[in-house]
């Protein structure tokens, strides 16, 4: 059975499913993008195992880790005065137009499919042509990167946050073991099953030799007597 973890937009799962793969290589993962309006539903309607959320969110009937803040970024069009900024602050913008994005892609629906289904691309066109500047964490504004539009960091705003979520009911070794994975807990202190790699060593691993019985003292037991060197004569013990 393979694990089914979905992630929102601009969640990176590269070191997590590459610890996966080394840990589990017969067990491959099931990736699944999905929008943030649909971040809870894939989990509470059994279409995914896990899932990585944009918080806040609705925690009854949910597990809950908290993994990273994101830092937020104001999104300027090319004509824009502050283009240049180095940063910004909130009071800074107060004369402009800040656009919100109510999310209506559709579920399942994976960022930048176009823009007639992807609300975050729509509101960055119109961060493009002058409309106004877009608020949003530095990892989505990379997604929707383009030439005429420009991420500046954002120092007095509040940061998004990352967490894993799985409902409170759902366990499983697999659940477990990406559990462990993501809170960085090595593979002899998982809480989960044992590797693949791990299974297969001690599968192969062959029993430790016998060393032989010492004799009294420490002493190694006495070999054959020494024969004398060619062309010497004995000592004979008086």
């Amino acid at each position: 059975m393979s694990l089914r973890v979905a992630f929102v937009p601009g969640v990176t799962l590269t070191k997590w499913t590459r610890t996966w793969a080394e840990r589990h290589p017969s067990e491959p993962l099931e990736l699944l993008p999905v929008a943030e309006r649909d971040q809870l539903a894939v989990v509470m309607e059994d279409r995914a195992d896990v899932c990585f959320v944009r918080l806040p969110i609705e925690r009854e009937g949910l597990n809950v880790i908290r993994l990273y803040g994101e830092v937020p970024v104001v999104v300027l069009g090319k004509d824009h005065p502050l283009w240049d900024a180095s940063e910004l602050d909130l009071a800074s913008l107060a004369d402009d137009t800040t656009l919100s994005i109510a999310d209506s892609t559709p579920p399942g629906a994976a960022p930048g499919t176009g823009a007639d289904t992807d609300p975050t691309k729509q509101a960055v066109e119109l961060v493009a042509a002058g409309v106004g500047v877009l608020v949003l964490p530095h990892s989505v504004a990379r997604l929707y990167s383009r030439k005429d539009v420009r991420a500046v960091p954002l120092i007095d705003a509040e940061e998004t946050e990352i967490a894993l979520v799985w409902p409170t009911e759902a366990t499983s070794d697999e659940i477990d073991d990406w559990v462990g994975i993501v809170r960085g807990r090595t593979a002899a202190s998982s809480r989960g099953r044992q590797p693949d790699a791990a299974k297969a060593e001690g599968d192969t691993k062959k029993p430790p030799k016998k060393e032989p019985a010492s004799s009294k003292g420490g002493r190694r037991p006495a070999g054959p007597p020494r024969r004398p060197a060619p062309g010497r004569k004995p000592r004979r013990r008086r």
